[in-house]
């Protein structure tokens, strides 16, 4: 058993590779990973996003998001459109189809769970 506090870490930061999501501009990712257990079924961490227009599927994940700084419009699947900012807390669930817009930069803790193995999501 462990506790794992942010502020303590000091992970590597890791670029992710945009190259077949972009669709405007010049996004650059990173992420800080705090906690990947459990055979990578669970992760948490930092994630940020300069500006730029791009595609996220959680294909066999169910991501929580907590915005630190910034904001981004998030439009989905089904032609819906959400407005986060800083403050702001959501899941997306397994399956989602994602297009986020920065206008300048997005900065969010992150929990993501592998869905593979847990039973069906229930009704919406």
């Amino acid at each position: 058993m462990s506790f794992i506090k942010f502020v303590d870490q000091n992970p590597e930061a890791v670029e992710k590779d945009l190259h077949d999501d972009i669709l405007e501009g010049n996004p650059k990712q990173f992420s800080w990973m705090m906690y990947d257990g459990h055979q990578q079924a669970i992760r948490s961490g930092v994630w940020d996003s300069t500006a730029g227009k791009f595609t996220a599927v959680m294909d066999g994940i169910v991501e929580f998001c907590h915005i630190l700084k910034g904001s981004a419009t998030i439009k989905t699947g089904d032609g819906k459109s959400y407005d986060v900012a800083a403050g702001d807390a959501f899941v997306m669930t397994a399956g989602l189809e994602t297009e986020w817009t920065v206008d300048n930069y997005i900065k969010k803790h992150f929990v993501i769970v592998a869905v593979d193995n847990l039973p069906p999501q229930d009704a919406d």
